[in-house]
């Protein structure tokens, strides 16, 4: 069974990478599968702190506030 190798690295000037692994045998033929590392993106906000930015704009600020509003709005249907 082959096994899989998993490594990160730089991409060196001239837009090369460079992979080196003991279990790899000069002349081997191995499959390459590259895509971006998203290590890049944290420091990027997340959607929630996004959201929690924008508590001027929300009706409620708790669940409770949630649940109290819907009791309410239950309560006027009965009457």
């Amino acid at each position: 069974m082959q096994s899989i190798i998993h490594t990160t690295t730089k991409v060196l000037a001239g837009n090369r990478i460079e992979i080196s692994d003991p279990s790899l045998k000069e002349g081997e033929c191995v499959e390459v599968v590259l895509y971006p590392s998203t290590a890049d993106q944290k420091n990027k906000p997340s959607v929630l702190s996004i959201v929690e930015g924008l508590k001027g704009h929300r009706l409620f600020s708790t669940p409770q506030e949630v649940d109290q509003y819907l009791q309410q709005e239950r309560n006027a249907w009965d009457n």
